[in-house]
C-alpha cells in the first residue's frame, strides 16, 4: 500500500472525512472543526524523528483507537515521553509493516504502522473504522452539548 491508495480507501470509505495537509503529512477528520483528527499520515520527521520518515518512500499511518483496543494490541497505555517526546515502550518504531503504539501519542491510545502490506492493510481497515466512529461519536456529542 502507498500513501495515495490509504488516501483513497478513508476518502472512499468514510463519509463526510475531511483532509488537511500541512507540510505534506495529512490529517483526516470527521468533525468540520477539525480539532483533532481520527487518522494521520505522515511522511516526514516534522513532528517527531522516531521512525526516521526522511528516508525515501517511508510513511507512517497513525490511527487513534478506543483503549480497550489499544490496551487489547499492547497493554496499559505508556506514560507521556519526557518533554512531550517519545514514549519508552520498547519498540522499535522504525520497523515497517508491524503495529506498533504510536511513539509520542500512545498514551492517548494512538498506534502506529509504518508502510503497512496489503495483507496487514485488512486488519487497519477495521481500526480505521473505529477510530472514524470515534471521531464521528464525539462530534455527535459537542453538537447535542452546545444544542
Amino acid at each position: 500500500m502507498n500513501e495515495a491508495e490509504i488516501t483513497r480507501y478513508i476518502t472512499d470509505t468514510f463519509d463526510d472525512v475531511r483532509i488537511t495537509v500541512q507540510e505534506e503529512n495529512s490529517f483526516f477528520s470527521y468533525d468540520p472543526e477539525q480539532k483533532f483528527p481520527f487518522a494521520t499520515l505522515m511522511t516526514n520527521d516534522v513532528n517527531d524523528r522516531a521512525s526516521n520518515l526522511s528516508r525515501p518512500g517511508i510513511f507512517r499511518l497513525n490511527i487513534g483507537v478506543s483503549r480497550d483496543t489499544y490496551q487489547s494490541l499492547f497493554g496499559p497505555q505508556p506514560a507521556w515521553g519526557k518533554d512531550g517526546g517519545v514514549v519508552d515502550t520498547g519498540h522499535d518504531f522504525t520497523t515497517f509493516d508491524q503495529f506498533m503504539p504510536h511513539p509520542v501519542y500512545a498514551p492517548m491510545s494512538w498506534i502506529c504502522i509504518l508502510n503497512p502490506s496489503e495483507a496487514t492493510f485488512e486488519t487497519v481497515k477495521h481500526l480505521l473504522a473505529e477510530a472514524y466512529e470515534i471521531d464521528v461519536k464525539k462530534h455527535a456529542k459537542h453538537v447535542a452539548q452546545e444544542s
